[in-house]
């Protein structure tokens, strides 16, 4: 197993890890690694984000309810809920390259197969659980990604910066999410889902030809290998991992609710067409965008990324306590239906502007020879988000409308606050 170490700017030692040993890199040859793991994270993004901003077409296409349509972007979730802890401990017996080239691999394949069979035509309209199951092992098949690219991202760079490229890499969900957007429902209204789901195993192919290209273990130091294997407590059998993974998953909740519903919320309650709806996500996916890169800096420079993480998880119960409000409000004043779009777009940044510093905290915590199972544990977290929140939303509209909707974003993110670890 390859260890986690510092970047080295020289020649590997001679007992490197067998495959670098004669093999030198540049100084800056971790910008390629990064780059690599931003376009692995962008295209899976654009899958499990941009395939549900996709839910207006998706449930005519289809002739599906809403029950139905959530069903089905849960089981995507689901997917990689339940693949990527599995694919995680991998990560650490197999590397990076092994598992992102498998993982990029078989998705690109099955989203093509997709493409081919799971669309509606003239002729068939596939049901509910063909459609489901299909998603669900894209899903399976795409949590190869996270922890991976993480671990590979942790290895290249020293502590000081990896926060910083933590964050740049985080961005990728946002930028394949707000592309997603942007792209995936006209192309599916225009042209059909046979083009969707071909435009995304495009994008796994390509990203997995740049990991073949380019990406490889770190050269280990002399003795680093073994001190890295047994260094710190198992993630799995550490308290701090499970309360970071949790509260993760937790502030993600309200995230996915954004991600998976906020094109049927402004369709059916504010009234808004296709193109200001996919304006209104891609606002959403910038705006993360860059707090994600501003905040990975902050707090390398500051060194707070636990005070950073709580005051995340305050400030998205508050937008998201405003919102729901403003739903409340505008069943009364319909004229307050305008700002509606503006506000779900500052609660959606908020409620993603920590992930990078999050997952950095959790890697250092976990130590380097069990990075790509703490990231993986904490994605496992993220996505039973992924696959409840979608199935949840339909009896929460049924029991309580919109308001109750995001009331319980925001109760989401109240709860998440005290389980994030208190500054040292």
């Amino acid at each position: 197993m390859s260890a986690i170490v510092t970047r080295t700017d020289c020649p590997p030692p001679p007992n490197a890890v067998a495959g670098t040993a004669a093999r030198t890199f540049g100084p800056n040859h971790r910008w390629k690694v990064l780059g690599i793991g931003v376009a692995a994270n962008a295209g899976f993004s654009a899958t499990f984000s941009g395939v549900p901003a996709t839910a207006v077409v998706m449930r005519q296409g289809y002739h599906l309810d809403n029950a139905s349509l959530g069903l089905a972007l849960g089981l995507l979730g689901l997917g990689v809920a339940l693949s990527e802890l599995p694919w995680g401990v991998l990560t650490d017996r197999w590397g990076d390259r092994r598992v992102l080239l498998t993982g990029l691999g078989a998705t690109a394949a099955w989203l093509f197969a997709m493409a081919m069979l799971v669309v509606p035509t003239k002729g068939a309209i596939p049901g509910v659980t063909l459609l489901s199951a299909s998603l669900l092992v894209a899903g399976l098949l795409g949590g190869s990604v996270n922890g991976s690219s993480g671990r590979a991202i942790m290895g290249w760079f020293r502590e000081g910066e990896r926060g910083f490229a933590m964050s740049i890499r985080q961005t990728a969900v946002p930028l394949g999410g707000g592309l997603g957007a942007l792209v995936l429902p006209s192309l599916a209204s225009g042209f059909g889902f046979a083009a969707v789901f071909g435009l995304l195993a495009a994008v796994s192919a390509l990203s997995a030809f740049l990991a073949w290209r380019w990406l490889h273990e770190p050269p280990a130091e002399r003795g680093g290998q073994a001190a890295a294997t047994t260094a710190g407590p198992a993630p799995l059998r550490n308290i701090e991992v499970w309360r970071i993974s949790s509260a993760i998953g937790l502030l993600c909740f309200p995230q996915v609710a954004v991600l998976t519903f906020a094109s049927v919320f402004l369709h059916d309650f504010a009234a808004m067409g296709t193109m200001a709806i996919s304006l209104s996500l891609a606002a959403v996916q910038t705006g993360a965008m860059v707090m994600r890169v501003w905040s990975g800096r902050f707090t390398d420079r500051h060194g707070n990324r636990r005070p950073f993480l709580r005051l995340c998880s305050a400030l998205s119960a508050l937008a998201f306590a405003v919102l729901w409000l403003l739903v409340v409000a505008a069943a009364g004043q319909p004229a307050l239906t305008a700002a509606l779009p503006v506000v779900l777009v500052v609660a959606g940044i908020a409620v993603s502007a920590w992930h990078g510093v999050a997952y950095t905290e959790l890697a250092t915590l976990a130590g380097p020879g069990h990075v790509g199972t703490a990231l993986s544990l904490a994605n496992s977290f993220v996505f039973v988000g992924f696959c409840l929140v979608p199935i949840a939303i339909p009896g929460l509209l049924h029991l309580w409308s919109w308001s109750g909707v995001w009331l319980a974003a925001a109760a989401c993110a109240l709860v998440a606050w005290p389980i994030f670890l208190r500054p040292r």
